[in-house]
């Protein structure tokens, strides 16, 4: 039942064209975690909405950042699962350390401390989060490139945990490859 919730969601957001909502950007996501207990594929896809902000400008380098709405399903290929799917919801605030101008491909730091709403609590019985509730914080590096640097793609490394509120806190890690167009 909560993933025909969150798949109403998903049908309404994709429902409005992004100018309605004056969106900077879209992603999508791919990620895998693979552990001795913990074999998930994850997909997701994002919205992105530019903080417009230049902090510690330095000409050409500058500290900015963007909001990251995202709604991500998992795939869980675990050997002992608990449950074969999860559905995701975030958003997560991401500063960034990038290039000012665009010439050609220009290079970027980020990192980001979001909310995520998960649909189960795990994924194997060695593997639990202890509540639906999780922050998810990553560390990503990645390339903007094409006219005004419309094209984004990136690597992140993302953790997800409860941060010790509710037992257990195993959390869970993905490597990630994400693919954005800016407007």
């Amino acid at each position: 039942m909560n993933e025909l919730k969150y798949a109403i969601a998903l049908a309404a957001v994709l429902a409005f064209p992004p100018v309605v909502f004056a969106v900077d950007g879209m992603s999508i996501e791919y990620g895998n975690s693979n552990s001795s207990n913990a074999d998930v594929k994850l997909y997701r896809v994002g919205l992105q909405w530019d903080w417009k902000k230049k902090w510690l400008d330095t000409g050409n380098w500058h500290l900015g950042g963007y909001w990251d709405v995202s709604l991500g399903y998992w795939d869980n290929r675990s050997v002992s699962k608990t449950h074969g799917s999860i559905a995701d919801i975030g958003l997560t605030p991401v500063f960034r350390f990038q290039q000012s101008h665009y010439a050609g491909f220009s290079p970027y730091l980020e990192a980001g401390i979001g909310l995520h709403l998960l649909s189960a609590t795990s994924v194997s019985p060695e593997r639990r989060f202890g509540s639906s509730f999780q922050f998810g914080d990553h560390l990503g590096l990645g390339m903007r490139f094409g006219d005004r640097g419309r094209y984004d793609i990136g690597y992140r490394y993302q953790h997800l945990s409860n941060a010790g509120l509710k037992s257990p806190n195993q959390g869970i890690n993905f490597h990630q490859l994400r693919l954005q167009y800016n407007f």
